[in-house]
């Protein structure tokens, strides 16, 4: 694992491919409260982009580029919350979309973990270490400890991923799968309405 650590922006001329694993970290888990702080990166090849958001003003054109790409397809674990952060704070609609947590909840049916730590456990054989969920993602400067935690949630999802397609074609679940991703901007602007705590289609 390589960690490429950045302040304020990516820098320009790194490609990501086609697919590119995305995850944040903020201050907190509330989308009206907590800022986000950190967007981390990898195209699944061993490497990861850490990227510590100049929370003044977010300026950062190359990062807002390359999720603005619809070309490039954005991987996420849990992309409802991360897809609202980057609405709120960075402007940009992710498109197109995978969510390798709404694909295990489609398929993994004989469980009810499915958070990213389970999934890479048993899909993957990759065990994280979780110690810095909760640490300060505010401060000035980014631990290392706190660079290979952010970049590990990244590293292996490229991998999930192909394991998920496998389940949800065996299961006839793909389509249904992608109706959900691309539900999920949708489902940002509900939740920055304040409405991510009520179920709006019930009776």
């Amino acid at each position: 694992m390589t960690v490429f650590y950045h302040k304020g922006d990516l820098p320009e001329g790194i490609s990501f491919g086609d697919c590119v694993a995305i995850d944040t970290e903020t201050m907190g888990l509330s989308l009206v409260r907590d800022q986000l702080c950190v967007v981390q990166l990898s195209a699944g090849d061993g490497n990861a982009h850490v990227v510590q958001l100049n929370r003044k003003n977010y300026d950062c054109p190359n990062l807002k580029k390359l999720l603005a790409d619809e070309k490039i397809e954005k991987l996420f674990h849990f992309a409802r919350f991360d897809v609202a952060m980057i609405k709120k704070y960075l402007g940009i609609e992710c498109r197109p979309v995978f969510c390798t947590k709404i694909a295990s909840k489609l398929v993994r049916t004989y469980t009810d973990r499915h958070g990213l730590k389970d999934l890479l456990r048993e899909l993957v054989s990759v065990e994280l270490n979780k110690a810095q969920q909760s640490s300060d993602w505010g401060q000035d400067e980014l631990t290392e400890a706190q660079q290979n935690y952010a970049a590990s949630d990244v590293l292996y999802l490229h991998a999930a991923k192909e394991k998920l397609v496998m389940m949800l074609n065996r299961h006839g679940r793909l389509e249904i799968a992608k109706s959900c991703f691309n539900f999920l901007n949708t489902q940002a602007d509900i939740d920055l309405l304040g409405f991510g705590e009520t179920d709006i289609f019930s009776h």
